[in-house]
C-alpha cells in the first residue's frame, strides 16, 4: 500500500510539474505577429467590403483610373448590386501613397442606392498630389 501510495504521489507531482512547464508562454518571447489576410485585405486590395451584408450584395465590375491635368488621381468604380432587390449601401475612398499608406485624404461615407441587378459608376477625386493609389469601402448603410 505504501508503495502505491509514493508511486501516485510522485506520478501526481511529475504530472503537476509537466503541465506547469507546457503552459509556460509568457517569458520565452520574441514572438512574430499573428496575421491573417481577413485583416490586411483594406491594405492589400483596391476595393473592399466591410460587412457580410454587403458582401452579399454588391461587387465590383470594372476600376478605372487616371491622373487629372492638375495631377490629382482619379478613380470610378462601376459597382453592382448582384441582387433582385434594390440595396442602399455607403461607399468611400481612402487615397494612399505609393506604399499604400494613408494620406490623409479620405472621402466622407456617401450613400448609393443601387436598383435591382443595377451598375452604378461612382467617381472620386484625390485631393493632394500624393496620392497613388487608393482603397474603395462600401458598406451596408446605417
Amino acid at each position: 500500500m505504501k508503495t502505491l501510495l509514493s508511486v501516485l504521489a510522485i506520478a501526481v507531482t511529475l504530472f503537476v510539474t509537466v503541465g506547469c512547464a507546457s503552459k509556460n508562454t509568457h517569458g520565452t518571447g520574441p514572438y512574430l505577429p499573428q496575421d491573417t489576410t481577413k485583416y490586411t485585405i483594406e491594405n492589400t486590395e483596391n476595393f473592399v467590403l466591410m460587412d457580410q451584408a454587403a458582401q452579399y450584395s454588391i461587387t465590383c465590375t470594372g476600376l478605372q483610373q487616371r491622373t487629372t491635368a492638375d495631377g490629382r488621381l482619379e478613380i470610378v468604380a462601376n459597382v453592382k448590386n448582384r441582387e433582385a432587390r434594390r440595396v442602399q449601401v455607403q461607399i468611400s475612398c481612402v487615397f494612399k501613397d505609393a506604399q499604400r499608406f494613408s494620406t490623409g485624404d479620405e472621402t466622407p461615407w456617401q450613400t448609393l442606392i443601387l436598383g435591382e441587378n443595377a451598375t452604378e459608376a461612382v467617381r472620386f477625386t484625390a485631393t493632394n498630389l500624393n496620392s497613388k493609389t487608393y482603397t474603395i469601402r462600401v458598406r451596408q448603410a446605417r
